[in-house]
């Protein structure tokens, strides 16, 4: 990424600290985390929450089959703009993910195999957590998976445990990464499974 998205990006936290998250983009080490255990070879469907600039969308292709479909969701506009200047061929919905079924339907996806996540968890109050996660369980497919990730400090703050102890209400399985320390803040992956 160049720097000049980097300063993009640490305008856009600095703007929307809540719905951006990070002071600048994940690095590739936490891209590569994100997708190490994702079956995406055999997904005919994936969603990504809040790709910011698309930092785990070039890792999420180059594991895709070339028939399978990958939208985006992001929220914020320029954001939205930078990633469709990274990822041309990609669709991309200006929106909130708590309208995720409505996307899926206008995109002509019946249930997703997988949704990778950026989305600042640890940021949000309880009411939109669930709010997103009962969305999800809308269009995320029995025994689909779901990965994000979180800043290491995160699981100090109560936003973040909170997090941590609603997941097993939605998935079945949950695991958690070692932390990659070459990411600035540090974080862990969550892999989950319906």
């Amino acid at each position: 990424m160049s720097s000049n998205n980097s300063a993009r990006f640490l305008r856009e936290f600095l703007a929307q600290p809540m719905a951006t998250g990070a002071i600048v983009p994940s690095s590739d080490a936490l891209g590569k985390a994100i997708v190490r255990n994702l079956d995406l070879s055999h997904a005919r469907a994936v969603v990504e929450y809040g790709p910011g600039t698309g930092a785990f969308t070039t890792y999420i292709l180059q594991s895709l089959d070339p028939d399978a479909r990958l939208i985006a969701i992001e929220i914020n506009p320029r954001l939205a703009e930078m990633f469709r200047k990274q990822h041309p061929d990609i669709q991309i919905f200006q929106d909130s993910v708590a309208n995720a079924r409505e996307i899926c339907n206008s995109a002509g996806i019946d249930q997703v195999d997988c949704i990778v996540s950026g989305l600042p968890w640890a940021s949000f109050p309880e009411s939109m957590q669930v709010e997103f996660l009962d969305e999800m369980m809308r269009v995320l497919r029995p025994g689909g998976q779901f990965v994000t990730f979180a800043y290491v400090h995160g699981l100090m703050l109560p936003p973040g445990r909170r997090f941590s102890r609603i997941l097993p209400k939605y998935f079945s399985s949950i695991s958690k990464s070692p932390v990659v320390w070459n990411n600035f803040p540090p974080a862990f992956v969550y892999s989950c499974t319906r």
